[in-house]
């Protein structure tokens, strides 16, 4: 799961919560490898994984929805939720009534010398 957007905060750890218009298909205990950009590359480019992390709880909710706390838990402590909201329908392309995908996570392990 690409973290393009948020790299230091999943470097740092400091974010716990991340919010997709896909991902449906994710359960708690599911282990996923957190990467710096998953599609896109160049040629020549290779997946930089960050971690890995286990999803602790995913739930459908509206973007509007999004509160301070989460704003904290997104890697984001010093935005409002409006400004979240404004960042993330800018990036995704969507309106403030979209509903996403609010998956929860936590650290499973950090790779040894950049191998998972």
């Amino acid at each position: 799961i690409s973290f393009m957007l948020t790299t230091n905060q999943i470097h740092n750890q400091t974010k716990t919560v991340t919010r997709r218009l896909g991902w449906w298909f994710l359960k708690p205990g599911d282990i996923l490898n957190a990467c710096e950009k998953c599609q896109g590359l160049k040629k020549g480019e290779k997946i930089n994984r960050i971690c890995q992390i286990r999803v602790v709880e995913t739930s459908a909710e509206f973007l509007f929805d999004t509160s301070q706390k989460d704003c904290v838990k997104e890697g984001f402590p010093d935005l409002t939720p409006d400004e979240f909201i404004a960042m993330f329908m800018k990036e995704m392309r969507c309106g403030r009534y979209v509903v996403v995908n609010r998956i929860e996570f936590e650290y499973s392990r950090r790779p040894n010398n950049g191998k998972l």
